[in-house]
């Protein structure tokens, strides 16, 4: 016990207190400094589903984790297989696909910013030598959310990439020896020796992004403020901005224990779902 206290304090001061104060918060009307005035129990939560605005939020968060989970690490596990071969020269390619995990995201969002600029921006600029129209990525209702989703994307691969080539290299390699002896194809090694023993790792990569992905705030702050529209005011925006801007501490409280219920929801399902396809040996 004395060996924990450091870190006990630490996640009691930082974590728990927190939590316990957020929950108490958002039973009450509050001041602009965040004091508790008035007793109304369950209503900020009764105001937040009635709201327009919280479900267009809700919608938001859970079309951004549909566009960069699944995406995420689909194009991460692609990246670490090919960065797994015995090749001249793969150690620059593995410098570079990790090469996200290196940089803020202030300082991508900046770069984002520039590719999706409408006038200057290198995507539109494909756009006009293909004589297609140019899009307005992160000013249209139709577009903003996915072209966030496409930057979130390319921010969290280094992550995933890195985890899992770890994963890979843990491999038993005799497993492939037994397998190129027996003469089967590349593909029936992948579907029946890597992504079963890189289950573990698949799995939890899997968690900790969707973890990532409801509570994303950075990128939508530099990119878009929520806008246009609300089309891209996620959760994690939203309770920003109701603590921060408009001061209505209670609603924001409110909207924290949702979204704390919802993640725990989502990780007690991929538990519960998912551990059942991952083979520990």
């Amino acid at each position: 016990m004395l060996f924990l206290l450091p870190s006990l304090l630490l996640f009691g001061v930082f974590l728990f207190y927190p939590m316990v104060r957020t929950v108490y918060l958002s039973l009450f009307l509050t001041d602009s400094q965040g004091v508790p005035i008035v007793f109304v129990g369950w209503e900020n939560f009764l105001n937040l589903f009635q709201s327009t605005s919280f479900q267009i939020s809700a919608k938001a968060t859970a079309l951004f984790v549909l566009y960069t989970v699944p995406a995420g690490i689909v194009l991460a596990t692609a990246l670490a297989i090919l960065a797994n071969q015995k090749l001249r020269g793969i150690g620059l390619f593995r410098t570079m696909f990790s090469a996200t995990m290196g940089m803020s995201v202030a300082a991508s969002s900046v770069i984002w910013m520039f590719l999706f600029n409408p006038s200057i921006g290198l995507f539109n600029r494909i756009l006009a030598a293909l004589n297609i129209p140019g899009v307005q990525w992160l000013l249209d209702p139709q577009y903003a959310l996915l072209s966030v989703s496409i930057a979130t994307i390319w921010m969290n691969t280094g992550f995933a990439f890195l985890i899992l080539l770890g994963g890979l290299q843990n491999i038993d390699q005799s497993l492939y020896e037994s397998a190129r002896i027996a003469g089967v194809s590349e593909s029936y090694k992948l579907r029946k020796i890597t992504l079963p023993m890189l289950s573990p790792t698949l799995f939890f990569v899997t968690t900790v992004s969707l973890i990532n992905a409801f509570q994303t705030f950075g990128q939508i702050d530099l990119l878009t403020k929520g806008g246009p529209m609300e089309s891209t005011n996620v959760i994690v925006y939203s309770i920003y901005k109701d603590a921060f801007i408009n001061y209505n501490v209670g609603s924001a409280s409110a909207q924290a224990v949702l979204l704390f219920v919802a993640v725990l929801v989502v990780t007690v399902l991929q538990f519960k779902i998912g551990e059942r396809k991952v083979h520990y040996q």
